[in-house]
C-alpha cells in the first residue's frame, strides 16, 4: 500500500517537476537571452519588402519587381472570415493569452524530450511572427527560448490588432506569396477584399503547411484543407450550416496569373536595367515603387500579334521556297515623334524562346533604309527635290587593285535623268551612289550621327546602300528628326517613378536638341511622303492618312525593314533570320516588314484626329511634274505636291 502511494507521488510529482524546471528554465532564460535579440522598437520603423510595379501609358499592369511576393495591407481591409478562420485554425486564444503558451510549451518540450527530438511546436500567431520577423527556423531550445521572450516584448509593446496586421502582412503563404494580399492576387487574381468565404478559408489554411497546400501545387490537397477550415467555422458556431454546404461545394477557381507578368517582355527587360540603375536592385526589388513606363500597352499588343502573324506567312512563304530551315525573325520599335517616349518595342517573336532583343542588340545592315540620310544631307547642301541626277551604270576603280565596283538597282534596270524624288521614292541605287560621291561619304555620315545613329559607319560609297550595320533602335529614333521639325529628341522609357509613401524620386525630362533646321526636315519628310504615294510603300496608302517612310532590302534579301511615321508616331519594323541567311526571293522591306508597320500604324491612330506634316515658314509647295522636275499644273493629273525652299520652287513658264 506504501509502495503504491509512493508511485502516485512521483506520478503526481515528476510533471511538476519537469514544469517548474522548465518554466524556471524561461524565466531565468528571458533576462539571460534578451540583451543579445533584436530590438523590438524597430517594429515601428519596420516596413516589409513590397512589390514594384510597372505600368504602361495607359495604366495596364506590365511586370512587378521583387524579392518576396509582398503588398502589405490594412488590417481594416482584411476580410473578417479571413481573420476569423486563420485565428480559429491557428491561435483560438490569440486575443487572450500574452504572447506565449506556457502549457503548449511545456508540453511540446516535454514530448520532445520523450522523442529525443524536435516533434511538436506549440506557437502562437505572435510567436510565429517573432519567428518570421527575427529568428531562423532553425529548431533549438536556444531558438524557442528566444522565439518565447521576443513574443512577450512584441506583446508588451504593441496591441493584438498590431500584432495581427503585422502577421498578416508577413507571414508566408506559399508559391512565392508573403502576406494575404499578395496570397489572394497569386491564387485568385484579385485582391484581398474581394475574396469570398472559401477563399478565406483556403488563405487561412496555408501558414501551418505553405508549399504542401498551395492550390497551384496541389489543388486537391488544398480543396481538402479549405473544407477542414470551413468545417471548423460552422462547427464552432461562426456560420450557418447552409453557408457551410455552399462553400465547401465552391469550386476552386484559380488565377494563373502568367499573362499578367508577360506583357511586353523585350520592353520591361529593357528598362530593368535602366531601373537598376536610377534606384538600385535593392530598392527596385524591395521598396514597392511604382514605375510609369512610356509604352502602350494597346499598341504593343498589335505589334506582337502583327509580328507573329506575319511572321507566320512569311515562314509558309519560305517552306514552299525551299529557303532553308531557320525560322524568320522579327522586331519592331515605335517612338512618340513628338517626346521620344519609347512605346512599342518586341525585340522578336517569343521570349521565352528567344530572350535576344532584336531591337536594341541586333546590329543589322538598314539597306535603302539608310538612303534618307542621304537626301537630307543633300536638301542640307541645297539641292531641290526637282533637281536631275542620272540613273546609268556606273564604274568605281577598285582600292589595292580590286576589281572595280559596278553597283546595280535592285530592278537591274535604268532609268536615265530622273528628280531626287523619284529616285528616293522607287529607292533606286545608282543615284543614291551618284549622290554621295558628289555630297562625301563623311558629310552623310556625320549628318546621321547627329541625328542618332550610333553605331559605327563606315564612310565610303556603299554607306548609300546601307552596308554599315546598325540598331532598329537607332534608325527608328533617327527617323523621328524629320517630323519632329529637325529636332533630335532622345529616346526614353520611363516616365516617373513613385515611392511606396506617393512620393516622386524620378521623371523624365524631355532632351531637344536641333540637328536640322525646320525646312530642310519638313522637306525631306515631304519626299519621304513621296515613296508611299508614288514608290515602293504604296499598299501604305490604303491607311489614307499622311504617312511617309522608307523600304529597305539588303543583298539576297537577307533583311527586310520599313521605317516611316504619321505627324504622331515613327515606327521601324525589320524582318530577318538570326543566322543572317536569305529570307528567300522578293522578301523586299515592301513585302515582308511593311504589313506589319501598316498595321501597327493603323492601331497608333486610332481616336487620332487627322493632322499634317508641318509646312514650316521659308518654304512653299508647288505643282511639279514628277517625270521632269519643271512646273506642272495642279489640274494635270500627273502633278505631285512637293515642298521647295522659297525660290526654288520651279515656276510656270512666263513668270
Amino acid at each position: 500500500m506504501a509502495e503504491n502511494k509512493t508511485k502516485t507521488k512521483l506520478t503526481l510529482i515528476i510533471p511538476l517537476i519537469l514544469s517548474a524546471m522548465v518554466t524556471g528554465t524561461l524565466v531565468g532564460a528571458f533576462f539571460a537571452f534578451s540583451r543579445d535579440l533584436p530590438q523590438i522598437e524597430a517594429l515601428k520603423s519596420f516596413k516589409p519588402s513590397a512589390v514594384s510595379r510597372v505600368y504602361s501609358q495607359d495604366d495596364v499592369l506590365l511586370a512587378e519587381f521583387y524579392a518576396e511576393k509582398r503588398d502589405p495591407v490594412p488590417l481594416a481591409r482584411i476580410p473578417k472570415d479571413l481573420k476569423t478562420a486563420l485565428l480559429e485554425i491557428e491561435d483560438r486564444k490569440f486575443y487572450s493569452h500574452s504572447g506565449v503558451d506556457i502549457r503548449g510549451i511545456v508540453r511540446a518540450i516535454v514530448r520532445d524530450i520523450m522523442a529525443g527530438d524536435f516533434v511538436e511546436g506549440a506557437s502562437t500567431l505572435t510567436q510565429q511572427l517573432a519567428k518570421t520577423l527575427f529568428l531562423t527556423s532553425k529548431k533549438t531550445l536556444f531558438r524557442k527560448i528566444q522565439e518565447a521572450v521576443l513574443s512577450f516584448q512584441l506583446e508588451r509593446r504593441y496591441t493584438k490588432d498590431e500584432i495581427l496586421e503585422f502577421y498578416l502582412n508577413q507571414v508566408y503563404f506559399g508559391s512565392g506569396a508573403y502576406g494575404v494580399e499578395s496570397a489572394a492576387t497569386i491564387f485568385f487574381g484579385k485582391s484581398v477584399s474581394e475574396l469570398s468565404l472559401a477563399e478565406c478559408a483556403l488563405i487561412a489554411a496555408m501558414p501551418r503547411s505553405p508549399s504542401r497546400y498551395s492550390p497551384l501545387v496541389n489543388p486537391d490537397l488544398a480543396m481538402v484543407r479549405r473544407n477542414i477550415v470551413l468545417k471548423v467555422l460552422w462547427a464552432r458556431g461562426h456560420i450557418s450550416e447552409a453557408v457551410y454546404k455552399a462553400a465547401s461545394a465552391e469550386a476552386l477557381t484559380m488565377d494563373k496569373g502568367i499573362r499578367r507578368m508577360g506583357r511586353a517582355p523585350y520592353f520591361v527587360e529593357y528598362i530593368k536595367k535602366e531601373l537598376e540603375t536610377l534606384v538600385g536592385s535593392s530598392r527596385l526589388y524591395k521598396s514597392g515603387l511604382t514605375i510609369h513606363a512610356t509604352v502602350n500597352a494597346e499598341l504593343q499588343e498589335a505589334a506582337e500579334a502583327s509580328l507573329n502573324k506575319h511572321l507566320d506567312a512569311l515562314e509558309k512563304r519560305m517552306v514552299a521556297n525551299g529557303t532553308g530551315d531557320q525560322a524568320p525573325q522579327g522586331a519592331v520599335v515605335s517612338m512618340d515623334v513628338n517626346t521620344g517616349g519609347v512605346l512599342v518595342m518586341v525585340g522578336g517573336k517569343n521570349y521565352e524562346k528567344s530572350p535576344f532583343n532584336r531591337a536594341t542588340l541586333a546590329r543589322r545592315q538598314p539597306g535603302s533604309a539608310f538612303k534618307p540620310f542621304v537626301y537630307a544631307c543633300a536638301v542640307e547642301k541645297g539641292f531641290p527635290q526637282n533637281m536631275m541626277i542620272l540613273d546609268a551604270p556606273v564604274s568605281f576603280d577598285g582600292s589595292r587593285g580590286d576589281s572595280p565596283w559596278e553597283p546595280e538597282n535592285y530592278s537591274k534596270s535604268f532609268l536615265g535623268e530622273m528628280t531626287l524624288r523619284k529616285a528616293l521614292a522607287l529607292s533606286k541605287n545608282i543615284p543614291s551612289i551618284r549622290l554621295i560621291e558628289t555630297l562625301g561619304p563623311l558629310s552623310v555620315m556625320e549628318l546621321a550621327h547627329r541625328m542618332g545613329i550610333e553605331s559605327r559607319l563606315a564612310p565610303n560609297l556603299s554607306l548609300a546602300l546601307g552596308t554599315s550595320e546598325t540598331t532598329l533602335f537607332e534608325l527608328t529614333s533617327a527617323y523621328s528628326v524629320f517630323p519632329a521639325r529637325g529636332q533630335k529628341i532622345n529616346p526614353y522609357t520611363i516616365e516617373s517613378i513613385v515611392d511606396r509613401n506617393g512620393r516622386v524620386i524620378f521623371k523624365a525630362e524631355m532632351r531637344k536638341q536641333p540637328v536640322m533646321s525646320p525646312q530642310n526636315a519638313a522637306i525631306v519628310t515631304n519626299m519621304l511622303e513621296g515613296v508611299v504615294r508614288e514608290g515602293t510603300a504604296r499598299a501604305a496608302r490604303v491607311l489614307d492618312r499622311p504617312l511617309a517612310g522608307k523600304t529597305g532590302t539588303t543583298d539576297h534579301c537577307k533583311d527586310a525593314l520599313f521605317v516611316g511615321f504619321s505627324p504622331f508616331v515613327v515606327t521601324g519594323v525589320w524582318v530577318g533570320r538570326d543566322d543572317n541567311s536569305s529570307l528567300g526571293p522578293k522578301e523586299t522591306g515592301a513585302m515582308a516588314a511593311l504589313p506589319i508597320w501598316i498595321d501597327v500604324m493603323e492601331r497608333s491612330m486610332k481616336n487620332r484626329p487627322n493632322a499634317y506634316f508641318d509646312i514650316p515658314d521659308g518654304t512653299v509647295q508647288a505643282s511639279m511634274d514628277p517625270e521632269t522636275g519643271q512646273w506642272m499644273s495642279s489640274d494635270n493629273p500627273k502633278a505631285v505636291r512637293v515642298l521647295f525652299k522659297e525660290g526654288q520652287e520651279p515656276l510656270e513658264e512666263g513668270l
